[in-house]
C-alpha cells in the first residue's frame, strides 16, 4: 500500500515536471522569419531568428544564402549592413554581413548575429560603400522581412 502511494507520488511528480519543461520550451522558441525576395539581388535568400533571453533582451541571429558580393553590384558596394526598426519606430545600424563561400561551393553565405534591448518590428539589409552609416541609401535595399509578429 505504501509503495502504490509512492509510485503515485513519483508518477504525479514526474507528470508535472514535464509539463513544465513544455511550457518553458514553447515559451522559449525562436521567431523565425524569412527575407522577401530580392529585386537587386534576385537569388539571395534567408532567414531572421529573434529570441527572448533570460535578460529580456533579443538575440538576433540572421543566415543568408546566393548573396552576391557586395563589390559585383552596380553600383559596387563595399559592404552588407544589417538595419532593426524597433518598436519606436527608429531605424538603427546594427552592424555588417560577415560573407564567405566554401571550398567546395561559390555560393556566397552571409551571417550576422547580435543582441538588442528593443523589440524588432522589422530587419533589413542594404548596400553601403561605410559600414558605419547613420541612415541607410533606401536606393541599395538589398532584402527586407515583413513586419515580425511575436
Amino acid at each position: 500500500m505504501e509503495t502504490t502511494r509512492i509510485n503515485l507520488k513519483s508518477h504525479q511528480l514526474f507528470l508535472m515536471i514535464v509539463a513544465a519543461m513544455m511550457i518553458f520550451s514553447f515559451s522559449s522558441c525562436a521567431t523565425k522569419t524569412h527575407f522577401l525576395n530580392s529585386s537587386v539581388v534576385p537569388a539571395a535568400e534567408g532567414t531572421v531568428s529573434i529570441k527572448k533571453d533570460k535578460n529580456k533582451n533579443y538575440n538576433i541571429a540572421i543566415t543568408l544564402n546566393n548573396l552576391a558580393e557586395a563589390n559585383r553590384l552596380q553600383p559596387p558596394r563595399s559592404t552588407y549592413v544589417v538595419w532593426m526598426e524597433g518598436e519606436n519606430n527608429e531605424t538603427k545600424n546594427i552592424g555588417q554581413v560577415k560573407s564567405s563561400s566554401s571550398l567546395l561551393s561559390k555560393q556566397l553565405k552571409g551571417s550576422f548575429h547580435t543582441v538588442s534591448s528593443v523589440k524588432p518590428r522589422k530587419i533589413f539589409i542594404t548596400a553601403e560603400n561605410d559600414p558605419s552609416v547613420q541612415y541607410p541609401s533606401n536606393s541599395d535595399l538589398i532584402l527586407t522581412t515583413d513586419y515580425i509578429k511575436r
